[in-house]
């Protein structure tokens, strides 16, 4: 759902009465949660594991979305902002650490890849119904069915991640040592590493979360 609200925001403003800029204040609230979530995530995997992890943050951000599709105020957007980037930033880090020790580089880049697929999809999804009588709240209704659908699966699926790695694996995660943040940044290349995501990600979100505003506006 990542680069939905850009794809939406300018029916969004105008149904509900928001300011153009104020997109861009959703968005900073779901990024610095998604930034809380993804700090205490080594927390969270080692209390739940990665699996019961992964699928309750999917369900999470089912709700959001569905929440999103809801609104009637801007302020209410802004509160269903919260799970949206609480669930994400524990998606992110759960599977990322998950695939890192399990798998090798080429998974990690199918998984990101189709974290582009995902991203790719659903302004498509919004563009084929912002124009019918279910508007861009049937684009947020669609997300979240889609991602009620993936949580669901991911249940179904918890006692595959046992299956796959061993019951060590599982105790693995639950002894797994955390690191403070100031150890974390003395890692050889984690400093650069994080300016180097700062970076990229702005581009994304800048060009995910204007463009369409832009073309409408301006075009």
């Amino acid at each position: 759902p990542d680069s939905m609200l850009g794809s939406a925001w300018p029916a969004m403003s105008a149904a509900l009465n928001a300011p153009l800029w104020g997109a861009g204040l959703v968005q900073m609230l779901i990024s610095f949660c998604t930034i809380i979530s993804s700090l205490n995530s080594a927390k969270l995997i080692r209390k739940f594991g990665t699996g019961k992890l992964t699928a309750i943050s999917v369900a999470t951000t089912a709700l959001a979305l569905l929440g999103f599709s809801l609104a009637k105020h801007y302020a209410f957007l802004l509160l269903m902002a919260v799970p949206l980037g609480l669930g994400a930033g524990c998606v992110d880090s759960a599977l990322n650490n998950y695939v890192s020790i399990h798998y090798n580089a080429t998974v990690m880049s199918f998984l990101h890849c189709f974290y582009g697929v995902g991203v790719m999809v659903s302004p498509y999804i919004m563009s084929v119904v912002i124009n019918s009588a279910v508007g861009w709240r049937g684009g947020y209704r669609t997300a979240s069915l889609i991602q009620a659908l993936i949580g669901s699966i991911l249940l179904l699926a918890l006692p595959l991640w046992k299956k796959a790695h061993g019951e060590e694996s599982i105790q693995a995660e639950k002894k797994m040592k955390v690191l403070p943040i100031s150890q974390t940044l003395r890692i050889p290349g984690a400093l650069m590493t994080c300016l180097l995501f700062l970076t990229f990600c702005a581009i994304e979100v800048i060009c995910g979360g204007w463009s369409a505003t832009y073309m409408v506006e301006a075009k």
